[in-house]
């Protein structure tokens, strides 16, 4: 099978990977999308224009407006917006992508290697593939849309049944957990028998 180059998911032009032709199975068509992302963007988006309105009166009440104060003050809102911003997931067939503000990286979920959880102040699932792709997503995207997981799960399952994912398996099962376990009470809930 010949060899196709193709840009790494650093983003880098000069940092080039071989895969074998046809191992990225592309299909834009496709896709699903992390439905909750533009309203997470405006979120952070008023969140910043907050903090730049409330400086810039604090700087005009003190007596202290100028403009180089200014522009410090929209480079700071400019970076808390960078900080909130999540990035934006999507998922096709044997596919997943996290498109940050800078650059997007990709994953086969269909030939997965391993999937591990990062626990912290913030928990993330690690994807990462045969050819070296990483994805970092936040569990919650996958709470808040049940096409995206579905997706995942069943290109994991793919994996798995493969013998490409050599570990992750206890990730996985704990996550489809909780998403049944939130699916129930949303149930419950819209149902009156909470």
């Amino acid at each position: 099978m010949p060899e196709v180059p193709t840009v790494s998911t650093m983003g880098r032009p000069d940092d080039v990977r071989r895969e074998p032709a046809g191992t990225w199975p592309w299909q834009p068509g496709v896709a699903v999308y992390d439905r909750r992302w533009v309203k997470d963007v405006r979120s952070s988006a008023r969140c910043a224009a907050a903090l730049l309105v409330l400086l810039l009166v604090t700087d005009w009440g003190g007596g202290e407006f100028a403009a180089w104060h200014s522009a410090l003050w929209l480079g700071l809102a400019a970076l808390l917006f960078g900080v909130l911003c999540p990035p934006r997931i999507r998922a096709g067939r044997g596919w997943l992508a996290s498109r940050g503000l800078l650059r997007e990286r990709r994953v086969r979920t269909d030939l997965l290697e391993s999937v591990h959880c990062l626990d912290g102040v913030e928990q993330r699932l690690v994807l990462r593939d045969v050819f070296g792709g990483r994805v970092e997503i936040d569990p919650q995207v996958l709470l808040d849309n049940p096409d995206l997981w579905h997706r995942l799960a069943e290109d994991a399952r793919s994996s798995a049944a493969r013998g490409s994912l050599t570990c992750g398996t206890p990730e996985l099962r704990r996550v489809s957990e909780r998403i049944e376990r939130e699916t129930a009470l949303t149930v419950l809930r819209l149902s009156g028998m909470e």
